[in-house]
């Protein structure tokens, strides 16, 4: 089914994923039809939240606890719905974020290993039943992901994660698809950059309605 009021997208995927060259490709897609996506990331998004993103990100001799991670997260997200994402939707604008909710299910949440009921709990009093209307979630070998990311700069706290924890993740994406199959659509990402980008034109044709 098609939607023609602006949307709020999501993009998901696990480290060498391809995120980046997707959203380009995605921002793209919008603009050759006229419209300007508002373009955000998470942790992140407003002065504020990108402040956390940083604590988040940081390499420290501290262990950071699963639930401060959590906790950090959503101060973050909520942030960045209140001041940003809800207030451009409002203006008619459509938005596409790196990232969001689904994120928190897969990494703290199934590889940290904090309960569902739990983060469930706090995401329902967080954002009140507010998540994307589309998500796109490039799914991806952990071997080969990780293959991918070791070309990039110095990687971050997660980046620095084992094989077991990337395992961890993409079970818990794939488990959040399964759950809501209508939202979260599964984009192969192991193929060419033409390859990935012609699945994900399929599906924003098929989902998106912007005539």
């Amino acid at each position: 089914m098609k939607n023609k009021k602006p949307m709020f997208i999501s993009l998901e995927g696990s480290e060498g994923a391809g995120k980046s060259t997707s959203l380009r490709f995605i921002k793209s897609w919008f603009e050759d039809k006229g419209i300007n996506p508002v373009m955000t990331r998470e942790p992140g998004g407003t002065p504020f939240a990108e402040e956390i993103r940083e604590l988040l990100l940081a390499t420290r001799s501290e262990k950071v606890t699963s639930d401060t991670e959590l906790l950090l997260m959503y101060a973050s997200r909520v942030q960045h719905c209140q001041h940003y994402i809800i207030p451009e939707l409002d203006k008619g604008n459509w938005v596409i974020s790196d990232r969001f909710n689904d994120a928190s299910f897969a990494y703290q949440g199934t590889a940290r290993g904090l309960d569902n009921d739990r983060i469930t709990e706090l995401d329902q009093w967080c954002l009140q039943d507010f998540k994307p209307d589309l998500t796109l979630f490039l799914d991806i070998s952990v071997e080969l992901g990780l293959k991918r990311a070791r070309l990039r700069s110095t990687p971050d706290r997660f980046e620095k994660e084992d094989v077991k924890f990337f395992e961890a993740v993409r079970c818990g994406y794939l488990l959040r698809a399964q759950n809501e199959p209508d939202r979260i659509k599964i984009i192969d990402a192991s193929g060419s950059i033409e390859q990935v980008q012609a699945k994900i034109k399929s599906v924003l044709e098929t989902y998106v309605d912007i005539k």
